[in-house]
This record gives structure tokens, C-alpha cells and sequence, in this order.
């Protein structure tokens, strides 16, 4: 049986240990949230090295990507060179292919109907696959990003304008400590006090991408909106369900009452497809998908 260790930047309160069978091969998934504190991370990632199977990255991504280019950011690597030895996935392959096609599915089996909705996407740099696919079947999109990663209250309906944004900022964007872009650590338990981005939730019928952007921003009336998203907890599908949600969709497929984060299925994926981690290709991973036939989590409340 293998390993993978999900070392994560996140709260420590989702930690969550389950076993699970990927293309007929035995796993335990473990989560280990290290509450937002980068050393305690890298630590831990150096004290399991060599002695784990993969480790997935939680809580931050190695790269944010805009226009067909990838960015790596600053702290992430800082953070991956404690692995010397074990493999470190972030979930990006998974991003760019598997997020893609759940969205195309769902559209062509008519289980979400874009064409008459207005989607918001927080984040739309950290899930290139989920952009790029709602751009091209949604009625309308607003990409998120100025407002949830940077503060700058500027909706951008359009991709390609979020692209050349990121080809002339992004350099300098992935060089921010990260905590100034996401929620880590104990800010992932928090609520924001504020309702000033209330407006863009009520504005959209359907809300796709990152949990913890929509977690922290969600207004308490999310009465009759989709939410397509991973990394849930029971907890959380019941807050939604409390909010009057009127469908949760987990791009990842249910463990145990949970929904694990990409890096830990791209992990998976590798291990037991036998792929050279260091020559991954989005080709290669698209072939091993046909053969896992995952399935995205579908819940009507």
C-alpha cells in the first residue's frame, strides 16, 4: 500500500486520513495541515522524505498560470525544496485536464446548464482548466481574480483580458508572500467580516473554483446556487446546505465523506500509472484518466 502525504499550509482542523483504490492500486491519503506557518511545513516535509510515496502540496500551488504560461511562485518552492528524495505534486496537471473535462461533462449531460447562467470564478489563474472551459459554454463569466487574490474591486469579465493582465503582472504577483493572496492557516477557519464582495456572489447563479475563496467570502444566502468546487468537508457541505445551496458538485471524486484536493489525486494518478514524474505531460495524464474513469461528486440539497 502507498502513501501520499498531503503536507498543507491550511488549517490543521480539516486533517483527514482515509484509504482509497486508484487503477487497482492501494492508498492511504493522509492530510497534515501545518496552520499557515511555512517552517513548521517544511519541517515536516523533510522529517517524511524518503519515507513516503508522494507528497502532495496543500494549501498553496507551485505555479499560477495565464495565458497558456506558467508562473512558479516564490514560497512554494521555497517550501518543495525540503523534499530531496519523495516526488511533491500540486494538483496543476489535474487543473489544466480533469477540472476541464468535469466541466465540459457536466455541461453535455445537461446536469448544470451554463448557457443561461452567470458564473463566478474567484479565482480563474489558479484553475486554468475551469476558465478556459466555462469561457467558451457559459452565458457570462467574472473572473474573480483582482478582487479575491489582490483586493482591487475590478471585475473582469473576460479571459483574455485576465490573460494579458497575468502576462504583464504576473512576474511580479508570484513573488508576494502568499499569505497576502489566499487564505492559510487559521484564516481558513475565519469568515470575512466584510460584505463588500456579497454582490458578486448574488450576482452569479453558479460558483466554480476554489473552496476556500468561496468559504471565506460566501454570503449567508446562497439560496439556489450551484457551487463546483473539491476540498470540502462534511462540515462544510452542510453549511452550505444550511445556506440554501441548491447543488454542490466536487470535481474530486468522495473518500470517506471527503473530497481531497488535486494534488493528492494527481499524486495517486502518477504513483499508480507508473509515469515518470519529471517528464509528466498533459497528454500522458489525459490517457490515464480515460482508463480511472473518476467521477465528479454530484449533491442536490
Amino acid at each position: 500500500m502507498k502513501r501520499i502525504v498531503s503536507v498543507s499550509l491550511g488549517s490543521s482542523r480539516r486533517d483527514k486520513t482515509v484509504t482509497a483504490t486508484i487503477l487497482g492500486h492501494e492508498f492511504v491519503f493522509e492530510r497534515i495541515g501545518c496552520d499557515g506557518d511555512t517552517q513548521k511545513m517544511m519541517r515536516k516535509i523533510s522529517e517524511l522524505d524518503g519515507k513516503v510515496d508522494a507528497f502532495g502540496l496543500g494549501g498553496i500551488d507551485l505555479y499560477l498560470f495565464a495565458a497558456g504560461r506558467r508562473y512558479p511562485i516564490r514560497d512554494a518552492f521555497k517550501i518543495v525544496s525540503a523534499a530531496r528524495q519523495t516526488p511533491v505534486f500540486d494538483g496543476s496537471y489535474l487543473k489544466n485536464t480533469w477540472e476541464r473535462r468535469v466541466i465540459l461533462d457536466l455541461n453535455r449531460q445537461n446536469i448544470v446548464d451554463f448557457a443561461s447562467s452567470n458564473v463566478l470564478v474567484p479565482a480563474a489563474t489558479d484553475r486554468p482548466g475551469i476558465a478556459q472551459a466555462l469561457e467558451s459554454i457559459s452565458k457570462k463569466v467574472l473572473y474573480g481574480d483582482l478582487i479575491f487574490a489582490l483586493g482591487v474591486p475590478i471585475p473582469l469579465y473576460s479571459l483574455k483580458v485576465l490573460n494579458a493582465l497575468g502576462l504583464a503582472f504576473m512576474p511580479l504577483v508570484t513573488k508576494f508572500p502568499f499569505s497576502w493572496l489566499y487564505p492559510t492557516g487559521k484564516d481558513q477557519d475565519v469568515q470575512s467580516s466584510s460584505n463588500t464582495k456579497a454582490r458578486y456572489f448574488e450576482w452569479a447563479d453558479i460558483v466554480a473554483g476554489d473552496w476556500h475563496y468561496i468559504r471565506k467570502h460566501m454570503p449567508d444566502d446562497m439560496a439556489g446556487k450551484t457551487v463546483i468546487s473539491n476540498t470540502l468537508t462534511h462540515d462544510d457541505v452542510l453549511e452550505l446546505r444550511r445556506r440554501g445551496a441548491r447543488m454542490l458538485i466536487t470535481t474530486t471524486p468522495e473518500f470517506d465523506g471527503r473530497s481531497f484536493g488535486t494534488n493528492v489525486l494527481e499524486a495517486a494518478i502518477v504513483l499508480a500509472s507508473g509515469l515518470d514524474p519529471k517528464t509528466l505531460t498533459f497528454s500522458q495524464l489525459e490517457d490515464v484518466l480515460d482508463r480511472a474513469d473518476f467521477k465528479p461528486r454530484v449533491l442536490s440539497f
